[in-house]
């Protein structure tokens, strides 16, 4: 069995290549690549049936390497490990995994234990595991009514890259009325408070924004993913 390690820390590369090591004996090799661009490249030319993706890193993020490989190779097995908890993450996994494939997401503040399940399980047994913290913490930050829908996630990472509505609309393929009545849904959903506006004026878009930010619904990484995919959109306008 040939396990890819993408991760550009070398420390967090060591702990992972010695867990890998005791919870998987079948490993035969063990490959590394330093981010996201060389990751998929090393899966794609390789014969590599398993992947431990972390999510932020330079020249390619992990969701953008991981839907690149999963384009060619939907079979390949990857298991996400973060820092971070962010719902962005969550949704950017979901929105690219393939039918029945097996991947999971696991914090790198769970114990060694906890990280050496996750890689029998997703690598090796082939199922779908989500860290239980990673949970608990989207849990506590927002209940379902709060969620954003995909149409209006869209939206929010629009208006985040500063498109106005006849645009976003265009893009989306949507009409003028349901961009504004997607806008009007997140606004409540991430709480702007719209009754104040004539006595703090404010930008509301601007608002949302930092809302979405500070509620971890978008993050750097999926901004500068949004703005690639429209920079091809506008190439292929």
């Amino acid at each position: 069995m040939r396990v890819l390690m993408v991760e550009d820390d070398h420390f967090h590369a060591s702990y992972l290549q010695d867990a890998l090591s005791e919870a998987l004996p079948e490993v035969t090799e063990i490959f590394h690549a330093e981010d996201g661009e060389k990751g998929q490249d090393e899966a794609l030319q390789g014969r590599i049936s398993a992947v431990v993706m972390d999510l932020q890193m330079g020249h390619r993020n992990g969701i953008e390497a991981a839907r690149s490989i999963w384009a060619q190779r939907p079979e390949t097995r990857i298991l996400f490990w973060s820092n971070y908890a962010d719902e962005a993450y969550q949704r950017g996994i979901a929105d690219i995994v393939p039918e029945d494939s097996a991947y999971g997401y696991v914090l790198k503040t769970a114990s060694r234990e906890n990280l050496k399940l996750a890689l029998r399980a997703v690598l090796v047994e082939g199922q779908i595991m989500v860290d239980r913290e990673i949970l608990r913490l989207q849990r506590s930050n927002a209940g379902p009514r709060n969620r954003l829908d995909d149409s209006e996630f869209n939206v929010l990472l629009d208006l985040a890259l500063g498109l106005q509505d006849r645009l976003i609309a265009e893009r989306r393929n949507m009409s003028l009325r349901t961009v504004q009545n997607r806008l009007l849904s997140l606004y409540d959903k991430l709480g702007v408070d719209l009754s104040v506006e004539d006595q703090i004026p404010f930008n509301k878009r601007v608002r949302a924004l930092n809302r979405a930010m500070v509620t971890r619904t978008i993050n750097v990484a999926t901004l500068e993913a949004a703005q690639r995919e429209f920079e091809e959109w506008m190439r292929g306008r």
